[in-house]
């Protein structure tokens, strides 16, 4: 695995606007920023002065975010492309450099992705009584808090990740799982309560860690936060109630088959997909996490002999995913993962080398949660429910012209039913 990088000129960029405030804009234009299958980006340069800080600073409207590709409707006949979207539950920059180093594999593969932000990595450990968790004790976290290091890597990541068009939703706070207080458990007010709390976590960085002097985050969360995943993807129904009150327009916390998505209590459901289990005979879903599970049981670190084999079975059983889609009914392909290093790392190595296979062939999109979400709302809703009745791996009969435009595809020369050939 390629050393990660730390610093961008992306976070220069908006550093620089900061400090003046005037006369700066955040600007990428031309094909070679656009992502694949696209031409050119939606996203306008901000005008100068259009940097506004946002409470104490910790973020700022900087203009339309750079790099999101123009939703176009499908034409009639035309085929799908193959949207492929890898996500990130708890991003945050630690000791491993994950954050970093996908940001990379990223953008060397003309990919987007979307990164699930734990608001409490933005809460320094001393202040963690600020965090008033549903049904716990006030500072209780399941997955600890941060310190202003790590609060300072993290804040660099975001700041980089938004400039480069990708996703910044929320994986919410303390992830609490399994019964007694866990997120399966939470009302719809105790979900309200705990997503106001991410947002405030990410608008109040600054002052929660004396980081005054500090460059902001480029955008406004309270418009830029549309959807997220829930821990061990509990609590679903009270969440997705909660979300299509606050604006929220997609959840990514079920389980499907790779089939086209559709709406559900007026969130695009992006549920993430069951996928072969290369040399097993089940299918398991497209995380890291899981794939674990069958191999190692949940000992993060298991057998070192089998390692690269696992990393190896995971990698194949995505790319079988992805194949059963891009020839059959391309419906998009959901991927989930953690930054992490269990097995030595396999799963982190299986999904690198999945994004550098995919991301830069013909037709296919490597895209954010918000890309695809956009994309779905530009379609003709009689166009989606028709490719949702493509079951997993199905490929129209007699093509995409026939099926998308609503009569029959030309018959091939020189064959019954086609025009006679004139001389």
């Amino acid at each position: 695995m390629a050393a990660p990088q730390k610093i961008t000129a992306g976070a220069v960029v908006v550093t620089t606007c900061a400090a003046a405030l005037a006369g700066c804009a955040v600007s990428d234009t031309g094909p070679e920023n656009a992502a694949p299958g696209t031409t050119r980006a939606s996203g306008a340069p901000a005008p100068k002065n259009a940097v506004r800080l946002i409470g104490d600073g910790s973020t700022a409207y900087t203009g339309a975010q750079p790099r999101l590709p123009k939703p176009a409707r499908l034409k009639p006949g035309q085929e799908p492309p193959q949207f492929v979207v890898f996500s990130w539950d708890g991003a945050g920059e630690d000791s491993q450099r994950l954050f970093s180093h996908f940001r990379r594999v990223a953008r060397e593969n003309k990919a987007t992705m979307t990164y699930f932000l734990s608001g409490v990595y933005m809460l320094p450990k001393e202040k963690r009584d600020l965090y008033r968790p549903p049904e716990h004790s006030p500072g209780s976290s399941d997955i600890g808090f941060n310190d202003e290091q790590g609060i300072k890597d993290t804040v660099e990541q975001l700041r980089g990740a938004w400039l480069e068009g990708n996703e910044i939703g929320t994986h919410f706070n303390g992830h609490f799982c399994g019964n007694g207080g866990g997120v399966g458990e939470w009302s719809v007010k105790e979900w309200k309560s705990e997503i106001a709390q991410a947002k405030s976590f990410v608008e109040s960085w600054k002052t929660n860690t004396g980081l005054s002097g500090a460059a902001p985050l480029p955008f406004d969360y309270e418009k830029e936060l549309i959807g997220g995943r829930t821990p061990c993807l509990e609590g679903q129904k009270n969440f997705m109630r909660a979300a299509r009150e606050l604006g929220f327009r997609y959840d990514t916390s079920g389980v499907n088959n790779q089939v086209w998505p559709e709406k559900k209590h007026g969130l695009w459901d992006l549920s993430m997909q069951l996928v072969p289990v290369p040399g097993r005979s089940f299918e398991t879903l497209t995380m890291d996490y899981n794939f674990m599970v069958n191999q190692s049981g949940t000992r993060t670190q298991g057998d070192p002999g089998k390692r690269e084999y696992w990393g190896d079975q995971m990698r194949d059983g995505l790319l079988q995913g992805f194949e059963r889609a891009y020839r059959g009914n391309r419906a998009p392909l959901i991927i989930g993962n953690h930054f992490e290093s269990w097995n030595g790392g396999t799963y982190m190595r299986a999904v690198e080398e999945v994004v550098e296979r995919v991301c830069t062939k013909a037709e296919v999109r490597c895209v954010s949660f918000r890309q695809l979400a956009d994309w779905l709302d530009a379609q003709d809703p009689e166009t989606l429910d028709k490719l949702r009745e493509l079951k997993v791996g199905e490929a129209p009969k007699k093509g995409w012209a026939s099926f998308l435009s609503g009569r029959p595809a030309p018959a091939p020369k020189g064959v019954p039913g086609a025009p006679a050939v004139k001389r």
